[in-house]
């Protein structure tokens, strides 16, 4: 099953905090994509589909600086706020920039989303409700 950005962009209009993420999930889950990545830096995307279908974005934003080093336990909270609805995406994107995150991969598959540093260590791996 092949899908466009366009569809993808429909479904993450409806996000409006990281309580919303769930929902967004399952809807691109049924769209057939099996995964993502999303670069801080800029919000570029890729979508990733069965047999090696992928989807890109354009940089979203204005490229930001990004921290060198990580800084694990707030980062953690930071996306614990998010998850919870105290931030918005905007502020998530600062609180990941500020503290080392480049970009994380989400697995539909296997439902994990991991977080890397500029080196594409993993920082942060978490299960996906969706």
């Amino acid at each position: 099953m092949s899908f466009t950005y366009r569809q993808i962009e429909e479904a993450h209009a409806k996000v409006k905090t990281g309580a919303d993420f769930p929902a967004y999930i399952q809807e691109i889950r049924e769209l057939g994509v099996t995964g993502f990545e999303f670069h801080v830096k800029d919000g570029n995307e890729k979508y990733i589909g069965e047999g090696g279908y992928e989807v890109y974005s354009h940089a979203k934003y204005p490229p930001v600086e990004i921290a060198e080093e990580v800084d694990l336990p707030t980062f953690a909270k930071a996306l614990v706020d998010h998850q919870e609805g105290k931030t918005d995406f905007p502020q998530f994107l600062v609180d990941c920039a500020s503290t080392g995150v480049h970009y994380w991969h989400v697995d539909l598959q296997k439902g994990t989303c991991t977080y890397f540093d500029g080196k594409g260590e993993e920082i942060l791996e978490e299960e996906v409700k969706g």
